[in-house]
């Protein structure tokens, strides 16, 4: 890990208008969730900006490999897939050393969770959730099982796209960063209501990961691209910092 002192300066703003109002009632949720007051945004403490910083020790041998990390006696069922891409700065650097966390569904669309009600089975070889740490260079990389869609009951018909949770810690638990992350040609993308609050198109784009046949393993895995801009104009929208970076 790099002891260099992490940058601490002004910020470029960010464009508002590729990101969601906080109010948006085809989103159900966010009738009683959202704020009825102008949004703030807290800076940073010294000791949040200058430590503590995730080591590469943290990580176990299969935390970024979702195929192996829960398996018991076989692998889960699905599409084996890579997923990988950088965490990048606004400048277009990358950032090294940031603790990413993923979670989904299964293939069928469940998630192992004590609250699921989705009537899709369980798959008892695939736990749903790992980590990774950033390279050097902002770079990442998991192994995993194409997540499933699945419905929710914000209207009588609707369905979520496959998707993928990304967590993205900074220097310290205290900066942390949640998003998610879609599947190319998806056809649910474009009818999905939570897709349907974010009022630029590019920034949906950015939402999608991309095929990548170049990092395909033969008779193996598909691959997938995923960036994710942690400020700035064109960041990428991230679900719990809506008012901005």
């Amino acid at each position: 890990m790099s002891n260099k002192t992490p940058e601490a300066g002004s910020f470029y703003a960010r464009d508002r208008t590729r990101h969601p109002p906080a109010h948006t009632p085809g989103y159900k949720s966010t009738i009683a969730r959202s704020p009825r007051r102008a949004p703030l945004s807290i800076g940073n403490t010294v000791s949040e900006i200058t430590g503590p910083v995730f080591g590469h020790e943290i990580i176990g041998e299969t935390d970024n490999d979702l195929i192996r990390n829960f398996a018991n006696d076989g692998d889960p069922i699905g599409e084996r897939i890579i997923v990988h891409g950088r965490v990048l700065d606004e400048n277009g650097r990358g950032v090294p050393g940031a603790l990413l966390e993923v979670w989904q569904a299964n293939a069928g669309g469940r998630y192992r969770h004590r609250n699921e009600t989705y009537l899709a089975p369980l798959d008892p070889n695939f736990g749903g959730c790992g980590r990774t740490i950033t390279g050097d260079d902002g770079s990442y990389q998991f192994r995993t099982i194409k997540p499933g869609p699945y419905p929710w009951p914000n209207g009588p018909n609707d369905w979520r796209p496959a998707h993928v949770h990304f967590s993205v810690f900074g220097l310290g638990f205290a900066q942390r960063l949640i998003t998610q992350m879609y599947f190319e040609g998806d056809p649910l993308i474009p009818i999905c209501p939570i897709v349907a609050t974010i009022p630029d198109r590019d920034a949906i784009n950015q939402l999608i990961a991309a095929f990548d046949m170049v990092n395909t393993i033969p008779m193996d895995c598909r691959a997938y691209r995923f960036d994710i801009v942690l400020r700035g104009r064109r960041s990428t929208m991230f679900e719990n910092r809506t008012e901005g970076n």
